[in-house]
Order: structure tokens, then C-alpha cells, then sequence
């Protein structure tokens, strides 16, 4: 039986765990509960959870932060839905063979997000980088106890005004995503003062020091600088993201990029056992689009202004048994008529294209007419355009799907998903077309 991609979507069964490992037996109370206001318990709930679950081990000072390996690892699972989502290949699915280059920005003693993305996915390398040096001393550690020093490099920042993303310093020409959970207090006062409003200390917190957990302007100031970064950066980092703890720090940071002009960006919630609630944010200033249940996930309370334009739209067709047939050739045969690349997979009902622009509206289409009359259009190029080189991303790109009910009347499903473009305009155009076609009668 293969192991579930997130243990933890139930709650941890602590008398479980205290079976199987004997170090953190000796810290559950006969009631089968845990006392996480001792530090040296939710380190070691830590550690055996890393062992057990993922056969990593690791060491922790008493003066750091200790993560909390659910809400850690929340956050690696959607950046490899991200990933995955998003490729070159345009399938949305797990590769297997493809390497993924990583940077985490502040990885802290525990070297966490590493050590999780390489013991969840075999061709993940990572860069880390720390500025504090006893992080430094047991990342260092702990990415040998794993033996991942051909996999994780950890690069030690000398300056805090040292750029978030080296990679120039580092002679790294582009990577696949870079990921921070930021300092989330603006100011000594503001710790203390949350602190003293808890009745005990959240399942996160060991203890940490003021370089991990206090940012001038809190975690938003820590963000601004690292989406000001990106605009230099560009597409050389194919996903910013940045992990949040406020739900008002979701609103600034994505009004923030969405004021910079950044058009491809996700949100998702993260919600562990329906205890402490954290928000990922992620941008692009790539074209290639996360399909909706990865970009607008954001959970109760956050706004729909807040989410980015969705990137899928369905609609239905009536028929009866077989239409699905009938509609998916009608799909292949509009596509067919129009100035795109596109192939079509009539077996799996499926097709998959690309447009340079608003090739549907009546002048372009009688442009395309036009030009027919003097030239033959070679077919075989929609065969070729997976494997063509232009790296240049299209206007649009779009995958359509067609779906027959299992019901004898029930008609038949559309699906349209937008793969690629920065143009929602463009996108909401290509679907209402399309839905007209073939849902128009006589069609």
C-alpha cells in the first residue's frame, strides 16, 4: 500500500507514535496528550516525526526555533503542486525524471524545507541560506546526519542587506522556486505582547531567537524587499512564494504585486488539525498558470478580490448516449478552423493548444480565410509543437476536455483549461467562443 503523500491529514495519534519510538514515549502523558508548553516535548515530537514518517534525523539547539513538521510540510506539498502544475510539458503531473532546483531563504538550525523536499522528491537540489551561525553550525549538521551534501548547499549570508536570491553571487543562472517563512514580528514589544495573550505557546514555538523571529516591520517589510528583488530578477526564478502569518499581511503583499503589475500569482491556506491557520503567496513572471484548486485556495476570510483570475471553465452540452464523441469532433474541428496550434487526442477526448492572440474574432478569421485561398497550411506543425523551440510563450495556451455523462441523458461536460498566457481578457474571450460554438443550435 503506498504511503498517503501527507501523513498528517489526521490527527497525530500521539499513543501511536510513542510505540514506535521510545525517546518520545517518555513525553506523553498517561491521558495519551502532550505538554506543549515544554520545549524539550515539541522538540522531540519534531524529531520523531521527521524520523518516522520521512527517516530523517535531526539535532536542535534550545535556542532556536523548532518547526512543526505538518505546517512544514503543507507548505513543500503545494510547491510541488506548483511545479507540477506548471511545466514545459504542460501534462500537470508529478515528473518523475525532471530536477528542481530550490532556494530557501533563512532555513534555520533545522534545515526543514530542504530535508523534506529532497526526502519527498528524488531530483529536488536545494539551495539554503542562513545568516545566523549557530543555524549555520546544525543546518550543517543536519543535512550530513541525512547525508544530502550533494543535494542541499548551504550558503551562509554575511550582511542582512545581502540579496535574498544570490544567485548571481553564486553563479547560478536560474531556478525553479524559491521559498521563505519570514521573521513574523516587527519588534521585541510586539513578541512580548503577542506571548502574554496565550494561554500557552503555539505548537511552532520552542524558543527562537530575536534574528528568527523579529523583522523590522514584520513579516510584510520582509516580503516588500524580496518582491522588489523578483522585479529584478524576472523569470529567472520560475515561482517567488513566501509563507504568512497574518491574514492582513495576505491582503498587502498580494495588493502589493498586484499594484507591481504581476498578473500569475497563487494564494493557498494552510490548516493544520483546525489549529494555528498560516497562508502561502506565490508569483510569476512566467505565463504558465496553476490550475484552481492550487492558485485560489485561500480559505475562509480571505477576499476574492485577493485571488487571481481562475484558470478553468466548464460548461455543458446537451446530448444523449455517444455525444461525447460527437462534441469532442466538433471541438477538434472549430480548433481545426482557426489560426492555432493544436493537437488533438480523439481516444482520450482531449486536445491541447496554442494561440498567438484573438485568432476567433470575425477579422481574423477572415484573414485566415483569405490567406487559405493562396497557400496550403501545413498540418504537421500541430504535431511538432510540443518539441518546437521557440522559447517565446504563446498569448494563450489551453488544454479542452470533454467529458460524457454516465447517465444515458445526461449530455456531455466541457472542461477548458488555461495552461498558459497572461491575458485573462484573452482567456475569458477564448471560452466564451468556444461555448457559443458548440452550444449554439444547430451546432
Amino acid at each position: 500500500m503506498a504511503k498517503p503523500r501527507n501523513p498528517y491529514e489526521e490527527e497525530i495519534d500521539f499513543s501511536a507514535l510513542a510505540l514506535q519510538d521510545a525517546d518520545f514515549a517518555k513525553h506523553l502523558k498517561h491521558n495519551g496528550q502532550l505538554d506543549f508548553s515544554n520545549a524539550h516535548t515539541v522538540k522531540q515530537l519534531t524529531q520523531s516525526l521527521l524520523k518516522r514518517d520521512f527517516g530523517l534525523n535531526i539535532e536542535l539547539p534550545d535556542d532556536r526555533l523548532c518547526p512543526p513538521v505538518p505546517n512544514r510540510l503543507n507548505y513543500i506539498l503545494w510547491l510541488q503542486d506548483l511545479i507540477d502544475t506548471t511545466s514545459t510539458s504542460y501534462t500537470e503531473r508529478y515528473d518523475p525524471n525532471r530536477d528542481v532546483i530550490g532556494l530557501d531563504i533563512g532555513t534555520g538550525s533545522s534545515c526543514i524545507y530542504p530535508l523534506l523536499g529532497c526526502a519527498t522528491r528524488p531530483r529536488w537540489r536545494f539551495l539554503a541560506t542562513e545568516i545566523d551561525s549557530t543555524n549555520i553550525e546544525y543546518a550543517t549538521k543536519n543535512i550530513a546526519l541525512n547525508n544530502l551534501q550533494s543535494r542541499i548547499r548551504l550558503v551562509p549570508s554575511k550582511e542582512a542587506s545581502d540579496p535574498r536570491i544570490p544567485l548571481n553571487a553564486l553563479g547560478i543562472d536560474s531556478i525553479d522556486f524559491a521559498l521563505t517563512n519570514p521573521p513574523f514580528y516587527p519588534s521585541l514589544p510586539s513578541l512580548l505582547s503577542s506571548a502574554s495573550k496565550k494561554s500557552r505557546p503555539p505548537l511552532s514555538a520552542c524558543t527562537g531567537s530575536e534574528t528568527e523571529m523579529i523583522y523590522p516591520g514584520g513579516e510584510v517589510a520582509f516580503v516588500t524587499r524580496l518582491i522588489t528583488e523578483s522585479f529584478t530578477l524576472g523569470t529567472r526564478v520560475q515561482w517567488y512564494s513566501t509563507m504568512l502569518g497574518k491574514l492582513s499581511s495576505v491582503k498587502e503583499v498580494v495588493e502589493l504585486l498586484v499594484g507591481k503589475g504581476v498578473r500569475n500569482w497563487a494564494v493557498r491556506a494552510f490548516v493544520q488539525g483546525g489549529k494555528t491557520r498560516r497562508w502561502g503567496v506565490a508569483w510569476s513572471f512566467c505565463g504558465r498558470r496553476p490550475p484552481v484548486g492550487v492558485a485560489r485556495e485561500g480559505g475562509m476570510g480571505v477576499e476574492k478580490g485577493l485571488l487571481v483570475f481562475p484558470s478553468e471553465f466548464d460548461f455543458g452540452v446537451e446530448g444523449k448516449g455517444g455525444s461525447g464523441k460527437i462534441v469532442g469532433e466538433k471541438v477538434d474541428g472549430l480548433m481545426g478552423s482557426l489560426d492555432v496550434r493544436w493537437r488533438w487526442k480523439g481516444q482520450m477526448l482531449i486536445g491541447v493548444g496554442f494561440a498567438e492572440g484573438n485568432v476567433w474574432s470575425r477579422a481574423a478569421r477572415r484573414k485566415r480565410l483569405k490567406e487559405e485561398g493562396k497557400m496550403d497550411v501545413d498540418k504537421s506543425s500541430a504535431e511538432e509543437m510540443e518539441d518546437s523551440e521557440d522559447e517565446r510563450e504563446p498569448a494563450l495556451g489551453f488544454k479542452i476536455s470533454v467529458k460524457e455523462s454516465e447517465e444515458a441523458d445526461g449530455g456531455v461536460s466541457v472542461h477548458i483549461r488555461w495552461l498558459v498566457g497572461m491575458d485573462s481578457v484573452l482567456f475569458e474571450s477564448f471560452c466564451g467562443m468556444v461555448k457559443r460554438e458548440l452550444t449554439k443550435q444547430g451546432s
